[in-house]
């Protein structure tokens, strides 16, 4: 896949360097040292909450990065984001997938969307009994959550290998290229580390199911593909590790426009944007946690899926 085929790509013309963005990377990968090096003296569950946070915050900067932030140069961009904090996740192959998941006439397709949770009924109904009851326990927010980061990456993984198998060069090389992302990662822990590689995996693992809130209902199953992403009008802690990517709409609409200036944006134009995606909008992660948080919002199997 070559740089600049999918939309959303390009950067806002604007300054040079966006310096919000670069300080806030160099506090995440302080939080990330200090979790791993000095907190565990003085907690190891403090440790464990810090690497988890930057992990998140990382994660969303990788998001910054593949859309063109925060400098003109995408080798630049990537540079910065380069240590892979998820641990499992490689960014050429999220860079990749996410791109291709803006196109939003795509979105929600269970082939075609690369970020989809829905099935192909077809596929759904011909799961093993078992499977099925993963999948939907997957489907609440607090399955999301506790078992979506494994379900996720085994599906993602599994992808990926039918992809190389099939003679992909561009996946290959971006799992290759993960390799010294996660040296970078992992040398630094075994020489300055101070906490147990449980630890470290287990505060990796907290920031994929911190992520997985955000992602849990961005996207609905609707006939019109300008209403199948979600606006959450959060402005907590949340929001901010997400980089107001909870603005969703927003985002798909103007990939291209920073995350500190999409609050003002949205503002600007709230109605106009919930006109566009007809309603679909949440006031808070708090309203999201009371209604789903031991139930399904959909059903695994695609609703208006050809055929169903």
């Amino acid at each position: 896949m070559q740089q600049g085929k999918w939309p959303g790509q390009a950067r806002a013309v604007g300054a040079a360097v966006e310096w919000p963005s670069l300080a806030l990377l160099c506090g995440c990968y302080g939080l990330w040292v200090a979790g791993v090096v000095w907190l565990p003296a003085v907690s190891l569950t403090l440790a464990i909450l810090a690497v988890a946070l930057a992990g998140t915050l990382h994660s969303s900067l990788c998001h910054e990065a593949l859309h063109g932030h925060p400098t003109r140069h995408a080798w630049l961009n990537e540079a910065l984001v380069f240590p892979a904090l998820s641990l499992v996740i490689p960014y050429r192959r999220f860079r990749d997938t996410h791109l291709a998941h803006h196109h939003d006439a795509r979105l929600t397709d269970p082939y075609d969307d690369p970020e989809s949770n829905y099935m192909d009924p077809a596929v759904w109904h011909a799961l093993p009994a078992w499977q099925r009851g993963v999948l939907a326990a997957n489907n609440t927010l607090l399955g999301r959550m506790v078992i979506g980061p494994v379900v996720g990456q085994i599906a993602f993984m599994r992808a990926d290998w039918r992809l190389i198998r099939a003679g992909t060069p561009a996946v290959l090389a971006a799992w290759l290229w993960h390799i010294p992302a996660l040296g970078v990662v992992l040398g630094f822990w075994a020489g300055f580390g101070q906490m147990p590689f449980w630890a470290l995996a287990l505060g990796s693992y907290g920031a994929l199911a911190i992520l997985k809130i955000r992602t849990f209902l961005e996207h609905r199953a609707h006939e019109k593909a300008r209403a199948r992403t979600v606006i959450v009008e959060d402005r907590g802690p949340l929001a901010l590790l997400f980089l107001n990517n909870n603005l969703h709409v927003v985002h798909h609409a103007h990939p291209q426009v920073a995350w500190y200036r999409l609050p003002a944006l949205y503002r600007s134009r709230k109605e106009a944007f919930l006109r566009r995606n007809e309603g679909y909008v949440y006031r808070s992660y708090g309203q999201i946690f009371r209604q789903y948080f031991l139930r399904g919002k959909d059903p695994v199997p695609h609703p208006l899926w050809p055929g169903r």
